[in-house]
């Protein structure tokens, strides 16, 4: 499993707009120093992103995407249960969403929240809860009550409402997915490839938890909180002092974090991890 040779992490966005403050970037060498932010002019746009997911990967990469790659599926059997054009796993869901959001610009996915159907799944903004979204904190995948399990608070993906919602995310993460789809795998809804690069989610809390910091202050906002952080994963610290914004330091502690577990064949086989969720659900990295 100690075959990559480069791990990057990417703090994703799902904003509307064209360049986003919340896409970083950081990469981290196997053959060891301090992780390194990836620098794109004005900022990320999602397409740049995708353009280096494809172009610039270095080989053998591991990439992982702070982003939900799929919806829950499990708890009812299906993706949008009444919908005759709910899908049935996770790519045909990435095509779905990609296909009635394919005029909405930079990768977003408006269109599909508020799609007739899709949208009484959905909790939107204005006091708009669809009747199917099933009141409360909305519906899970089995790999976010395994997050759960870990002290992390995951959010329902059907839940584009509040600062801590990864739904908009989640949905604008998908349709570069089937951008990318034949291109580069995600596991596990693709298996994991014997070579080249494979892309996995991440969940940033995870990673700051292993590296000494509490869910409720998973954020490290100062290069000293970083460097903390770093030192516990084993990793050599970054250069510089004061305040660092709280995105990159999401970044580089999670490619030190994922440089410390790719080679964790146990990661890679969750005993919770049947094929049927791996088809439809995916699963998060590091969730055991």
């Amino acid at each position: 499993m100690n075959r990559f040779s480069h791990y990057v992490a990417i703090d994703w966005s799902g904003a509307t707009g064209a360049r986003h403050k919340g896409i970083a970037i950081a990469i981290a060498d196997a053959g060891g120093g301090p992780p390194v932010l990836v620098e794109r002019g004005k900022g990320w746009s999602r397409s740049d992103v995708l353009h280096l997911l494809r172009e610039e990967l270095p080989a053998d990469t591991l990439v992982g995407l702070d982003l939900g790659i799929s919806l829950p599926f499990l708890d009812a059997g299906a993706f949008f249960p009444g919908w005759e054009e709910s899908p049935e796993d996770a790519k045909s869901l990435w095509a779905l969403i990609d296909s009635i959001a394919e005029d909405d610009e930079h990768l977003a996915a408006g269109s599909f929240v508020d799609h007739p159907e899709a949208s009484r799944h959905f909790r939107r903004h204005g006091g708009r809860e669809g009747d199917l979204f099933g009141g409360g904190r909305g519906r899970f995948r089995v790999t976010e009550i395994e997050q759960a399990k870990q002290g992390c608070k995951p959010y329902s993906n059907f839940n584009l409402v509040g600062a801590a919602q990864v739904g908009k995310s989640s949905l604008t993460g998908m349709r570069m997915l089937h951008a990318l789809r034949g291109e580069v795998p995600v596991w596990p809804v693709d298996p994991l490839p014997a070579v080249g690069p494979v892309i996995v989610e991440i969940y940033t809390t995870l990673a700051a938890i292993t590296a000494g910091r509490t869910a409720a202050r998973a954020k490290m906002r100062t290069i000293d909180e970083l460097n903390t952080a770093l030192r516990n994963l084993g990793s050599p610290p970054v250069v510089g002092s004061g305040a660092i914004d709280d995105h990159a330091s999401d970044a580089l502690v999670t490619a030190a974090w994922l440089r410390t577990r790719g080679h964790d064949a146990a990661l890679w086989s969750p005993e919770s991890l049947t094929p049927k969720i791996a088809r439809t659900e995916g699963w998060t990295f590091g969730v055991p």
